[in-house]
């Protein structure tokens, strides 16, 4: 008789505290894919079943949940996490009991584990591309500044030596702020950049800080034009908690919701239909998404989720996203993506004005990049 039993996976976000926001755009959708899954006949006619906890946006939190998820609901995969810090508390844990973590959200690099598919932009899926812009257009002055954990560290360094490759650069000051940081953080860094005048300000904030730092910047009558913020981690779900704070500011990403295409188009009115415009759809949602499906994919082929069985099905294996045909790479678990440019418009939404004309190699390592690697692949639009 055919094994009928339903097929439990772990989802792991936050649905309260600082990442919020994301947190429960990725958990909605990872939920919309596993839905789509099942009513296409689920995997070989076995339910995909979500168990869910609230990691709190905490990584204690997150490392004891994903304890949870493996020992006592015994699943075998888990999806989820947002912040790097969350990652990190979690890796131990499946490498120990011999698990998986889908991660999907964009990180810092330099990491690979046998129990992780990282489905995020590595730094030459989005930081090369953005340093390439931002110096051509505006100069090569950066004023970095971020929240206080491990990726805004990471990926300011990464994009400090980017920038120095251009003539006439300089990185001309670095501050961090705490993960809970409102408005009245950001005074001293608004009155140094003042002073300082960069050229550009690269932005690793994240969570709720993120809409108080760009409403800082507004108030402080800050010209976007001649000094914009540039970021790799403002996607639609923070643009939608600034309003117009946002407009004419630039984020680098595979995935925005302007993306002309079916696939989005027809991925997006089913997420509205079923989640209505509360939650908005971003980058790390759109990675949440279709990770879902390379999973049940997998799963079909497979027909198990014991891992010894599963991963030569995840691993090497394509899916037609909202962003375009993305492919997990078989030698680093690493994805291969879209990377485009975005600008923030007066409705909220970013609007591509550049973007690749074909699917970037993750290079997790940063080893075979230079500054410019994809400019030649890359369509200039008008800004």
């Amino acid at each position: 008789m055919a094994n009928t039993d339903p097929i439990r996976v772990g989802v792991l976000f936050s649905e309260t505290g600082v990442t919020s926001t994301i947190g429960r755009s990725q958990r909605r959708g990872t939920l919309l894919a596993i839905e789509e899954v099942n009513e296409a006949g689920g995997i070989g006619g076995r339910e995909l079943v979500p168990v869910m906890y609230d990691a709190q946006s905490t990584p204690a939190i997150y490392a004891q949940h994903a304890e949870r998820l493996i020992l006592e609901d015994k699943v075998n995969v888990i999806l989820g996490c947002y912040m790097s810090s969350s990652r990190k508390a979690v890796l131990p844990i499946v490498e120990k009991w011999n698990k998986l973590l889908f991660y999907p959200t964009l990180y810092e690099g330099f990491e690979f584990s046998n129990n992780i598919i990282y489905t995020g932009a590595a730094p030459n899926q989005n930081s090369v591309q953005l340093a390439e812009f931002m110096t051509a257009n505006f100069g090569a002055r950066v004023y970095l500044v971020g929240s206080d954990y491990i990726f805004p560290y990471e990926s300011n360094r990464i994009m400090g030596e980017l920038v120095l490759q251009r003539q006439h650069s300089e990185r001309v000051a670095e501050r961090y702020v705490p993960l809970q940081a409102t408005e009245k953080d950001f005074k001293p860094i608004i009155d140094e950049i003042r002073l300082l005048q960069p050229d550009f300000i690269f932005s690793t904030i994240v969570g709720d800080s993120t809409a108080c730092f760009y409403r800082a910047y507004a108030e402080a009558g800050f010209d976007p034009k001649k000094m914009p913020i540039a970021s790799l981690t403002t996607s639609e779900a923070e643009i939608s908690q600034m309003g117009a704070s946002g407009t004419g500011h630039f984020t680098s990403a595979p995935y925005f919701q302007s993306i002309d295409t079916e696939v989005n188009r027809r991925t997006l009115a089913r997420f509205r239909a079923r989640f209505g415009e509360d939650s908005v759809p971003n980058l790390c949602w759109e990675a949440a998404y279709f990770q879902t499906h390379i999973l049940a994919n997998a799963l079909i082929s497979a027909g198990t989720d014991d891992l010894a069985q599963l991963m030569p099905c995840i691993l090497g294996s394509e899916y037609d996203a909202p962003q375009g045909r993305v492919r997990i790479d078989p030698t680093n678990h690493h994805t291969c993506l879209h990377p485009r440019i975005g600008v923030a418009d007066s409705r909220g939404r970013l609007r591509i004005v550049r973007q690749a004309t074909r699917p970037v190699y993750p290079d997790p390592y940063m080893v075979t990049h230079s500054l410019g690697d994809w400019a030649t692949e890359l369509n200039a639009l008008e800004l």
